[in-house]
């Protein structure tokens, strides 16, 4: 595992956690970069629709970084809500983003749980085929649709 990290063909991901009570602490996640490997490491033989999700979630997280942002985390906690990348931004400030291959596959509740603990800091949904920066409101969450080519502006 060290090997493919220091090439760079995985990514560790730890998780968020800054004093939540029912927060996953241990447990980092591995992403790959090359599709064969994921695929093989996956044991797909032919690629289904609910698989794109997943390697969209891979080509985001390379995507961050390559902004360079210091510190990438995701967040789970024990009812299973997650959130698929979380960036502190600064003292008591975090930014929220969601990976989506369909943008209307999107559903709050982990983002609204996070929140709970975490009030500070914006919240995106990044979805392939998105052209546009577009704004929405669910409940009292304010949720960013941003394209795949604002990320390196919006997060450097």
């Amino acid at each position: 595992m060290d090997v493919l990290q220091i090439t760079h063909m995985t990514c560790w991901v730890r998780p968020f956690a800054e004093g939540g009570r029912r927060e996953i602490l241990a447990r980092p996640k591995v992403y790959g970069f090359d599709t064969g490997f994921v695929r093989y490491a996956r044991g797909w033989e032919d690629l289904r629709p609910e698989d794109c999700g997943l390697l969209w979630e891979h080509l985001v997280l390379d995507t961050l970084r390559s902004t360079q942002v210091p510190k990438i985390h995701f967040w789970r906690d024990k009812q299973q809500r997650e959130i698929d990348f979380v960036l502190p931004r600064g003292r008591d400030t975090v930014d929220a983003l969601e990976c989506k291959w369909n943008q209307d596959a999107f559903e709050p509740r982990g983002l609204k749980a996070f929140r709970e603990n975490y009030p500070q800091g914006g919240n995106y949904l990044l979805c392939p085929g998105v052209r546009h920066r577009v704004t929405r409101r669910f409940g009292e969450l304010e949720v960013v649709t941003l394209p795949i080519e604002d990320v390196r502006k919006e997060f450097r």
